[in-house]
């Protein structure tokens, strides 16, 4: 089979990559981050998935699997460059998937577009509307990314698309939202909150979207590992020391004395879970981590 990934300079797309191409597949990867020890036989394009070349690597390779993965979350880009690189880049890897004959589509999303509310559900079914563009503007552009991607399930009915919202990774590329939170020894709380935050290994995250490719899923899944821990006992675990603050101080604090930046929307996520049910993806796949919280946290540990 041949494998399309968008966004193959990722750390996690870049472990996607390697487990296809050692299962036997063809992998070919669009990013305009470079990947100069790419293993042999992983071809690579540097370009922008909205740009040309980009269709013309659909037009003349015609890939018959598309995993999407050219999305960015971090908040040093301007809301407009996030707009036209998640939603934009969205819907020209769809439109091309549609137009060149691609059989099946991975989009891998975030769970962080269900919204973190205090009259939420503890446990988010893929049924709940994704909340956070209102909850979190600053993720706006990602839930439109989600539903846009979603929208293919009816617009391309021959072609199969797989929505996956993933929780958060942690592993050992130290790379996403939840890495960069905890990437310093103190880590910032609103006082009197303490929420239950959902996590996983990204080995195991790598597994589960390769096993949505192997079981050519069609659908919206929600994607998790291990229960969710409180927020006070991730921080401990890993070696960091809580810092909590008053709601009304917390955002003095943040970018500044060694704390994580954060919008001031995010105030959200360190008050209320966001937590997943992930129960459909795992009778889908027969998906089982390979990592319980404990070992995730201990192998995130400051050092």
């Amino acid at each position: 089979m041949k494998v399309l990934i968008t966004g193959i300079g990722g750390g996690l797309a870049r472990q996607v990559a390697m487990r296809i191409h050692e299962a036997g597949h063809t992998v070919l990867g669009v990013d305009r981050r470079p990947w100069p020890d790419a293993p042999t036989g992983i071809e690579i394009f540097n370009t922008d998935v909205r740009k040309r070349p980009a269709e013309d690597v659909f037009r003349s390779h015609r890939p018959e699997a598309v995993v999407h993965m050219a999305t960015v979350t971090h908040f040093t880009a301007r809301r407009e460059e996030r707009y036209r690189i998640n939603l934009g880049g969205t819907r020209a890897v769809l439109d091309h998937c549609h137009n060149y004959g691609a059989q099946h589509v991975v989009f891998v999303g975030r769970h962080t577009i269900y919204g973190a509310a205090g009259d939420a559900p503890l446990y988010r079914t893929e049924a709940e509307p994704p909340l956070a563009g209102t909850t979190f503007p600053d993720l706006a552009d990602l839930v439109a990314a989600d539903l846009y991607a979603g929208s293919a399930l009816w617009r391309f009915p021959d072609l199969r698309t797989a929505v996956l919202r993933l929780v958060y990774t942690l592993g050992p590329s130290h790379r996403g939202t939840l890495a960069n939170f905890l990437a310093g020894p103190r880590v910032p709380m609103v006082m009197g909150f303490d929420p239950l935050y959902h996590f996983m290994h990204e080995h195991d995250a790598a597994d589960a979207i390769v096993l949505a490719l192997k079981h050519r899923l069609n659908g919206v899944f929600n994607v998790a590992g291990p229960p969710p821990v409180p927020l006070s006992t991730l921080i401990e675990a890993t070696g960091r020391k809580a810092l909590p603050l008053p709601e009304f101080i917390l955002p003095r604090f943040l970018g500044r004395f060694g704390l994580p930046f954060l919008p001031r929307g995010s105030l959200n996520h360190l008050k209320y879970p966001v937590v997943v049910d992930a129960r459909p993806f795992a009778a889908a796949t027969a998906f089982t981590p390979a990592f319980d919280e404990v070992r995730v946290m201990d192998g995130f540990r400051w050092s």
